[in-house]
This record gives C-alpha cells, structure tokens and sequence, in this order.
C-alpha cells in the first residue's frame, strides 16, 4: 500500500516557470508570500531555445538562456522556490484552500497562478511516434549537439523555426529549412539564415513522409509551385509549426476559450477567485514575451491583495 502524500501549506502556488510564472514568482517573492513554482518541463519555457532575442527593451540580443537564468536568479533571491523535478498529477481549484498534487506533495493554497504556456506541435505525421527522438525533434537546444557534422532540416517559417535553424548551424554540416508557404520571421533573423552558406531554403513547400530503418534517414518533400516531389537525406529534423497551450490539467476544473486557452482579463482573474492566468496560456490578442511579464507582475501584485482581503474576511473576487 502506498504512503500517504504530506500535505504542504503555500501561500501562493505558481505553475510554470516561463517568463510570466518567473515574474509572478519574482514579485509574489518580493512580497514576502514564498512562492512555490512547479515546472515539469524546460525551466524559461518556449524562450529558453531563443538564441537571439531583438525586442526584449534594454537587452539587445540576449539569448532566451541568459535572460531566463536572471529573472529565475532574482526570484529565488527574494525566496522563491521552483521545483521542476516533480510533475504535477491533478489540480482542484474551485474550493478553497485549493489542491495541486504532484508525484511527491500534496500543496494546499489559497491562490494558484496558472502560468503553464505552450508546447509545440507535434509534426502530423502516421511516422512521427516511429521517428520520435529517432531524427525527429522538438529541442534544437536539448538535442542539437547530437548532430554535429550532421544534415539537418527544419520545418516551419516563424519566429521560432527561423531562430532554431540559426542556432543549428554551430552543429550542421548542411541545413534545409522547410516551409510550406513564406517565411514570417523577423527580418533580421531571415537575414542572418540567407547569409549562411550552410543553408538551403525550401519555401512552398510541404514535407510529406520520413523514411529510414531504426532513424530517420530521409524526408519525402512536395515543391507546391512545380508539383515536384522528391527525397532529402537528412539524419534530423527539428519542428517548429506552431504552439498550443498546455491547459489539458485544467479542463475539468476551468472552462477554457475555443483555443483551448483559459479566459482571464487584463487583471489576469479568472472565473474561479484565487485562480489567476499568465502568460501565453491567457486568451488576449497579443503574446510576446513582455506582456508575458507584465501578467506575471499583475497576477501576483492582485495575489498578494486577494490574499490580503481575505485576511481582512473580504472575499470579492
């Protein structure tokens, strides 16, 4: 018979350490609430694997690595703790005190900061579970050094695709890029790939099966002007065709938007009190990274005064 989980009590309980949960946790932290933060996946979330990032004011250029390492570095200064090693099972929201149970505790709090983000899509193919960390990838910055001297093909045209192949190139002895209509990245970033001599482009064009044994050896493409279809050998390839959010653990618990996304306005509340969304996984029209940050700091500020008017025995939401 399995041990009964301990049963901890938190102030403020933050799910996700991206940019928007980083934040909450600097300024839930700054306000003497010791924040817990639970991360089951890359701490920095989507911005980690940026090797560049151009519009983040003051920082010019830094990389998601560097400039995630800081906030995280600040928000544990104030005392914030993030556990990413321990993924979490379930969630109860709508009672108070609220419950996120991971593999090891059982966290009771009276608010909890949803901060989750997105995970990319996974490539729509019948072989990509064949395929699956077997020349398909998801992390250029987790499994990039694997193909040193290797050829390397990248699928997808935004931001994020662009980004990824300029950081495979320090690996690739050859790089395909591969979009199925016209590149929508930053123009600085599509001018630092077409400089690079390793690299091909391949735009209009739509990949359609992956071959090979035990890995993945070759991709099967269609040329969508010319009708053209052909094979490349290639011992990788990195996807990067887009996000969805990751509100599957909220469900049952919050209704979400059409997209799968948790409604919450500018103040970042939810429909359940004590339950805030921040970040990429709140229904707004623009996600960039700032805004991320200013939903971490407003979730947390609003935390900090909903926890103090229920101290007060005012509960108004």
């Amino acid at each position: 018979m399995a041990a009964e989980k301990k049963h901890i009590q938190k102030e403020v309980v933050i799910i996700g350490a991206g940019m928007a949960g980083l934040t909450a946790a600097l300024y839930a932290g700054r306000m003497n609430l010791r924040p817990l933060v639970l991360e089951s996946g890359l701490i920095g979330g989507q911005i980690a694997n940026a090797t560049g990032i151009e519009n983040y004011p003051g920082l010019p250029g830094v990389s998601g690595r560097d400039l995630i390492a800081a906030v995280q570095e600040q928000a544990e200064g104030f005392g914030a703790v993030i556990d990413e090693f321990d993924p979490i099972q379930r969630v109860s929201l709508k009672e108070t005190p609220k419950c996120v149970e991971t593999e090891s505790f059982v966290y009771e709090t009276d608010v909890v900061i949803i901060a989750s983000g997105m995970e990319r899509r996974r490539l729509p193919l019948t072989e990509e579970k064949k395929y699956a960390g077997k020349g398909v990838h998801y992390c250029e910055l987790c499994d990039g050094h694997m193909y040193q001297d290797k050829v390397i093909a990248v699928m997808g045209g935004g931001n994020a695709a662009v980004d990824a192949a300029n950081f495979l190139t320090k690996y690739a002895r050859k790089l395909y890029l591969v979009h199925r209509s016209q590149l929508r990245a930053d123009e600085i970033s599509r001018e630092k790939l077409r400089e690079n001599k390793k690299v091909t482009v391949l735009l209009e064009t739509e990949i359609k099966a992956l071959h090979g044994d035990s890995r993945l050896e070759r991709i099967g493409i269609l040329d969508k002007t010319s009708g053209e279809s052909r094979e490349l050998a290639v011992d990788g390839i990195f996807v990067n065709i887009g996000v969805s959010p990751n509100t599957t653990l909220f469900k049952d618990e919050i209704a979400l938007a059409a997209d799968g996304r948790i409604p919450a306005g500018e103040d970042c509340r939810t429909a359940i009190p004590g339950v805030f969304a921040a970040g990429d996984v709140r229904q707004k029209e623009v996600r960039q990274l700032t805004t991320a940050a200013a939903d971490g700091t407003t979730a947390a500020i609003l935390a900090e005064k909903y926890l103090a008017n229920r101290k007060r025995g005012n509960v108004l939401w």
